[in-house]
């Protein structure tokens, strides 16, 4: 294993720099700051009293699993068996059986640049080969099937909508890249885990246009569960029990508690209103941000805006720190994720409530107004 070749996630260092000061504004953490329906938790205070403490199967609580299925089945017109679905600890046990069913040691994964680092930093546990391909606002930070010509490639990770930039691909681009993928051989999976947080179009899953796909999805964003760590993983029929062999080693089974109180998640007229407040706050910080920054796309999902600081600085993770130590706001520098151009862009979570991005943002025009521009 090439766990030497693992990057710190540098995020995480900016959340613990920040709880330094009382006053701090966050916008560099990616976790909503609203709770679950409150169905959730009930369900979690039942579950507790009924003693549910105990392991489930490898694959997860039956119920939530054909809840999952009906989701796919009403939301996407896909159906799915319930033993293709695994309920993981976080997206982060999906992604590493994924990973473990369709690349082995030595192969190669694909991955746009930019994108979330720990897709290249589980790559690197496992002894998997990340190759990167630069992504920017000419192609609205999608690939295409021309960045995949000129690169051998074992797997293709794609997200939708993306972690840092909030785009979406099209239903075509989308259909595109599955197709050659199927053709060529190429492993393709697909991490929709801010499917919901879409905000004019909504997002297309891989298993609209195949069912050789491993599609990764969670209750972390969209149904505010991130310290449930929750994830899921749907797998192709022929590598189910492959599947279920990883991840009784990696983890027997998820939490218990958290699948009992996912089961309740799907309150589709609470989602409706976490959905609108997040369109809410990307409409204010778009339009703030978009005065004092370049901003190569409003972001169609997730919650991030990808902001170019190149007339302020070339290095975000030094203009990050500066900003944290002088006015207390908190970014992410675009270094961790990726190197294409990364280190001209800060990337900014609406994961707060208007009122504190409202003195984030006063704080941010009252500095630079005496910054000198970078030339």
């Amino acid at each position: 294993m090439r766990c030497n070749e693992m990057s710190s996630f540098i995020v995480m260092d900016i959340v613990k720099e920040a709880e330094k000061f009382d006053d701090s504004i966050h916008f560099e953490i990616g976790q909503p700051d609203l709770p679950p329906s409150p169905k959730v938790k009930q369900a979690l205070h039942t579950s507790i009293d009924e003693n549910r403490f105990s392991y489930t199967q490898s694959h997860g609580l039956t119920a939530l699993r054909e809840k999952i299925a009906k989701h796919y089945e009403t939301t996407y017109g896909v159906k799915i068996e319930i033993d293709q679905i695994f309920l993981t600890p976080g997206t982060s046990g999906a992604f590493l059986i994924a990973y473990a069913l369709t690349l082995k040691s030595g192969a190669t994964l694909g991955l746009s640049d930019p994108s979330y680092p720990c897709y290249k930093n589980f790559a690197h546990l496992l002894d998997i080969k990340p190759q990167f391909m630069p992504i920017g606002k000419e192609d609205n930070f999608e690939l295409h099937v021309k960045d995949l010509r000129s690169h051998p490639l074992d797997a293709l990770q794609i997200s939708s909508p993306a972690n840092p930039t909030g785009n979406i691909y099209t239903k075509e681009n989308l259909k595109t890249l599955v197709e050659y993928c199927n053709a060529h051989n190429i492993a393709f999976i697909s991490d929709e885990l801010y499917h919901g947080l879409t905000y004019e179009e909504n997002a297309h899953s891989a298993l609209e246009f195949s069912k050789n796909v491993l599609v990764i999805n969670g209750f972390s964003k969209y149904y505010c569960m991130p310290g449930q760590r929750l994830g899921w993983v749907i797998v192709p029929k022929e590598q189910v029990r492959h599947a279920e062999i990883v991840a009784q080693n990696l983890f027997i089974s998820a939490p218990t508690l958290s699948q009992y109180g996912a089961l309740e998640a799907f309150d589709e007229a609470y989602l409706l209103n976490i959905k609108a407040e997040f369109k809410a706050r990307r409409d204010f910080l778009y339009a703030e941000l978009s005065e004092l920054f370049e901003i190569d796309a409003k972001p169609e999902g997730a919650f991030y805006i990808w902001a170019n600081i190149s007339k302020y600085s070339s290095d975000s993770f030094v203009f990050a720190k500066e900003l944290l130590e002088n006015i207390h706001v908190a970014t992410t520098p675009g270094i961790d994720f990726g190197s294409n151009g990364t280190s001209h862009y800060l990337r900014f979570a609406y994961t707060r409530n208007i009122e504190h991005m409202q003195e984030g943002v006063k704080r941010l025009k009252n500095y630079l107004k005496t910054k000198k521009i970078h030339s």
